[in-house]
């Protein structure tokens, strides 16, 4: 008797660097789940006419990466309330009725934070740098954590304090300049910037990490980033990159697919391991994509 082998993919361009199908195969393989997972590389302005043939040809769901999260979020006929917020799919779930869009960016983070490293957030100050796609992906998650409040700074402030308003709904949220954050001090410290595709820090005052504070850089790679780096300098107690909060937003659209948790311990660990293996193989990425 046949099994039936479901089909899953990630489109975005480019692709070839995706941890997805590796990712996914292992969620399979742990939890005897039945798929093929593959990446996908869709020319820009192509993404509505692969999703439609992907579906079409009997695939039971996307994940969606740079630059065709704005794509998916539109080509999803219903939105999950975080997904709506965000402006924003990294997820898509195809049923019978319709298309389910959805966002896992920010629960794969603060999953990380909070089950993988044992950090909490309520009643934290929390300062999230950048306004740009991967910080709104995460606020909504973040400000459901209850922290006691949120700055978002950025090199722009009007972006910034835009952000800021589109979220004030869900909890305390200001925003501000990079020069502004002299004088202010905050338990948790999070890298969303561009600066991180650089490998580089953003323009952070002496002082602005509370003692016992952590940092978390949403980039990940081989070895520790600029941003990691710095909050080692500043003595931060954790200092933190975004590889666990990849395979935690993973695990999330897993679960949206197959209604089945996967352990993601042992596949964070994996990908580490590969990061140094003989082949000279190296993860390096940046976290809320959907599959970096």
């Amino acid at each position: 008797m046949t099994t039936t082998i479901d089909q899953y993919a990630v489109m975005g361009h480019p692709i070839a660097h995706s941890q997805s199908p590796r990712i996914h195969t292992l969620f399979a393989a742990q939890t005897g789940q039945a798929l093929e997972y593959r990446a996908i590389l869709v020319e820009p302005g192509g993404f509505t006419a692969a999703a439609r043939a992907f579906r079409a040809a009997g695939g039971k769901g996307l994940n969606v990466t740079v630059p065709f999260k704005q794509d998916a979020w539109v080509f999803a006929d219903i939105l999950s309330a975080r997904a709506e917020r965000a402006g924003a799919v990294n997820t898509l779930i195809f049923e019978p009725g319709g298309v389910r869009g959805d966002n896992t960016d920010g629960p794969g983070l603060v999953r990380d934070l909070t089950v993988n490293h044992g950090g909490s957030l309520a009643g934290q100050r929390i300062l999230l740098l950048g306004a740009g796609g991967a910080a709104r992906g995460v606020l909504q998650p973040l400000l459901a954590e209850r922290p006691a409040h949120l700055v978002i700074a950025n090199r722009t402030a009007e972006k910034a304090l835009g952000l800021a308003v589109r979220f004030s709904d869900l909890g305390r949220v200001a925003a501000c300049g990079f020069a502004e954050l002299a004088g202010r001090q905050f338990d948790l410290i999070i890298n969303a910037t561009a600066a991180g595709l650089e490998d580089t820090v953003p323009p952070l005052p002496e002082g602005v990490l509370a003692d016992g504070g952590w940092c978390y850089d949403l980039m990940y790679g081989r070895e520790p980033t600029a941003f990691v780096l710095w909050g080692q300098e500043q003595g931060a107690a954790r200092s933190l990159d975004g590889l666990g909060m990849l395979v935690e937003q993973a695990a999330e659209a897993f679960h949206l697919w197959r209604s089945v948790w996967p352990e993601t311990g042992p596949v964070i660990a994996a990908l580490r391991d590969l990061s140094y293996a003989k082949s000279g193989s190296k993860i390096t990425g940046f976290a809320p994509t959907g599959d970096s």
